[in-house]
């Protein structure tokens, strides 16, 4: 599941937020311990806490004192709203820029997505 490209606890981090924008983490739902956690992916326990601390200090989890870790009740949409703004930052905006280098239009772009999403 991890691989050498970033830190394990940013792919703990970064695999939570994918299950909650998918679905399979459901807002308000209870998330496994960082004990279940390191266990199931056998990983240092330290490491998986690191991880949700991320995500406890970015507003996606908060603890319940004694009973565990939940998805915040907004996580979904946050999460959402944060990603389609990179995507547009990240993905879009140099797309087009390099389109406008080689003298690609918006329309011949509009084209080639309409084609692809058939």
């Amino acid at each position: 599941m991890f691989d050498e490209r970033s830190p394990i606890y940013v792919q703990i981090a970064d695999g939570i937020k994918n299950d909650i924008l998918s679905g399979a983490l459901e807002e308000d739902g209870q998330v496994m311990s960082t004990n279940q956690y390191a266990a199931f992916y056998r990983i240092n326990p330290a490491t998986a806490a690191k991880g949700f601390a991320q995500l406890v200090d970015e507003g996606v989890l908060y603890k319940k004192r004694g009973i565990g870790m939940f998805v915040t009740p907004d996580a979904r949409a946050k999460l959402r709203d944060e990603r389609r703004k990179r995507f547009f930052a990240d993905v879009v905006g140099p797309m087009l820029e390099e389109a406008a280098r080689i003298g690609v239009s918006v329309d011949e772009i509009r084209k080639h997505l309409d084609g692809a999403t058939r």
